[in-house]
């Protein structure tokens, strides 16, 4: 069980799942050649790919998108993501999957119109992942300039190879966990969700 391994065999228990899906890893070879400041791969194309793999399941079975985090302070108008936006589109183009490219330095823009809440302005990817709704979200995997991969998962990896998921109340609210582990629960139904703190 790798959830049980110690944390050095699970980040190769990780790399070994992961590769196994063949679009993610086709998007984080992709990714590097954009060399956005700070990037990750990251959240459900990640965690998703683990559960079906550990479940038997086909490993892009349920996934809905291919999410990129990067971090650009220098420049904060939706001008300048947009164009990256784009040579993204290029550069992902014929994948059987959406990407999603998201500058992390700008989510507190537009975050408390969306979801409700006001978000403080992230100071890295790396913060910007620790909001995320649940500890089992919060993973981002991106390759070094050396081929290295690097992965980012300050929560540990045993919950998500033991499909537990747990909320982290730290941005997101209540609705926005209940709604995506409802969601989650319909397609893997082996999850373990946590409740969300009282």
């Amino acid at each position: 069980m790798l959830g049980r391994l110690p944390l050095g065999e699970q980040l190769d228990g990780l790399r070994t799942v992961l590769s196994q899906n063949e679009v993610l890893t086709d998007v984080v070879t992709r990714a590097a050649t954009l060399e956005l400041p700070g990037w990750y791969v990251t959240a459900g194309c990640l965690f998703q790919t683990v559960w079906n793999v550990v479940t038997d399941r086909p490993p892009t079975s349920g996934i809905k998108d291919y999410d990129i985090f990067y971090f650009d302070g220098t420049d904060l108008s939706w001008e300048a993501e947009d164009a990256v936006i784009k040579a993204g589109r290029e550069v992902f183009a014929g994948l059987p999957a959406e990407v999603e490219i998201r500058n992390e330095a700008r989510v507190h823009l537009w975050y408390e119109h969306k979801f409700g809440v006001p978000c403080p302005p992230h100071e890295s990817t790396e913060a910007a992942i620790d909001s995320f709704a649940a500890t089992t979200c919060c993973l981002g995997v991106r390759l070094d300039p050396g081929g290295a991969w690097r992965v980012y998962a300050p929560h540990g990896l045993s919950d998500v190879f033991n499909l537990v998921v747990r909320p982290n109340p730290v941005l997101a609210p209540q609705k926005v966990y209940e709604a995506k582990t409802a969601r989650w629960r319909d397609e893997w139904p082996e999850l373990t969700v946590l409740p969300w703190p009282g």
